[in-house]
């Protein structure tokens, strides 16, 4: 089997370990003795609420609603799918989330909430507080895109400018809720997936207002101003940890960076070729993460240390890139096409990078495919890898060679998969 063959297939083997539609019926919980409201939001929305209509009762009653990115959505009888906008978010998904809002409010104690919650849900389920616009939010989510901020202080704001995230989701209902989260941050901490509507929030205004200064973000003039009142106590803060509203909440993760990881190393163990999982939390400028693999490789080809060929390096996590041109690509293609450049065309080594959505960025791709000889036909071709690369062009460097890796929405989400085959 080649070597993009392996790639390609470990990557499938990553993303099927966290398919909604296997991964979740274990988790359901017995009927209530009410009725049953099932929201959510993220791109494996939809897979999510499919799921759960397949394995509910069919005499049990089940409505609900879930938010997902546009073309993410399936076919569903009892539960509602909207599609929206992401990463910036949109009417529609203001609209949504609302409607969520109110239906969570209308159960009763014996009632049961069931969230299903994934990556992409903190744009998707997007509320903004009383005073703030949608235009207004949308403009500080496309700074914070921006500005390259690590999604765990992106969602730190957004949780302070949402009426329904930040645990004000299990706030506003009496009903025990039951939140199914598949991660897609490092740490899988339910406060930092989908901005955690269910979880408690252990940030403040003021860790809000010191992620903007520290960014750089230029916010409209209403979020600094909203922002400053919650930090001088003229807001309510969120739901914090030992809140006693949280003894009738549980958050529970059913899918993992971790896991998909484990499940690619499973494949590459069959096939013969010894896997190194190197972590599911790496995080960093793409670019600069791509060094440290790059010096990782040469060890390895040098001198066989610390692992001795054919070795499959594999991590995950989410990597950001600060924008600084204006050329198509993610962080996946980014990291690619940094390594390209570390590793100068160095024979028997070949790399994957791909977003286990099936988008990165906000391309059509997923991620790409590096092979040896990248950098040569490149060139052969008139494209500078350098010059892409400081336009953040790492989408034209691939579609040139036609290494592109093109999946289509996954409907699922547990980060990014790398991996780095040394052979």
């Amino acid at each position: 089997m080649d070597a993009r063959t392996l790639l390609i297939e470990s990557f499938h083997a990553a993303i099927g370990a966290a398919d909604a539609r296997k991964i979740l019926p274990p988790h359901l919980p017995q009927p209530p003795a009410g009725k049953t409201l099932v929201v959510g939001a993220g791109k494996a929305a939809a897979a999510m609420a499919l799921a759960v209509e397949q394995h509910w009762p069919s005499a049990a009653p089940l409505t609900g609603l879930v938010i997902t990115r546009y073309q993410h959505g399936l076919l569903t009888n009892r539960i509602k799918v909207v599609e929206a906008g992401h990463p910036v978010p949109d009417e529609s998904g203001e609209k949504a989330a609302q409607e969520i809002l109110r239906r969570a409010k209308a159960l009763g104690a014996n009632d049961l909430l069931l969230a299903l919650l994934s990556g992409g849900g903190s744009s998707l389920l997007s509320l903004p507080v009383e005073g703030i616009s949608m235009d207004e939010l949308r403009a500080t989510t496309k700074e914070l895109l921006r500005c390259g901020a690590p999604i765990q202080d992106m969602n730190t704001v957004r949780k302070h400018l949402s009426g329904i995230q930040g645990g004000k989701l299990a706030a506003a209902c009496r009903a025990r809720v039951l939140a199914l989260i598949i991660s897609d941050v490092t740490g899988d901490d339910p406060t930092h997936i989908g901005s955690g509507p269910c979880a408690p929030d252990p940030s403040t205004y003021q860790d809000a207002q010191d992620i903007i200064a520290r960014y750089g973000v230029k916010a409209p003039a209403p979020v600094l101003a909203h922002l400053a009142r919650g930090a001088h106590g003229e807001i309510a803060e969120t739901p914090k940890p030992g809140d006693r509203l949280f003894r009738r909440v549980e958050n529970r993760i059913i899918a993992t960076a971790q896991n998909s990881l484990q499940a690619a190393a499973a494949y590459f163990r069959a096939q013969g070729i010894t896997p190194a999982v190197l972590g599911d939390s790496v995080t960093g400028e793409a670019s600069e993460v791509a060094k440290v693999y790059a010096a990782l490789v040469r060890q390895i080809r040098g001198q066989g240390e610390p692992f001795k060929p054919p070795v499959a390096l594999i991590s995950g996590g989410e990597c950001t890139v600060t924008v600084r041109g204006n050329g198509r690509g993610g962080r996946c293609t980014e990291f690619l096409l940094s390594l390209a450049l570390e590793l100068g065309g160095m024979a028997n080594v070949h790399a994957l990078a791909c977003d286990t959505d099936g988008i990165d960025g906000s391309e059509d791709n997923a991620g790409a495919v590096l092979a040896p000889d990248a950098l040569v036909r490149a060139a052969a071709a008139g494209v500078s890898a350098k010059r892409l690369l400081a336009n953040n062009d790492g989408y034209s460097f691939f579609e040139t060679l036609n290494d592109l890796v093109v999946t289509g929405p996954t409907r699922t989400n547990v980060n990014d998969f790398r991996a780095i085959l040394v052979l």
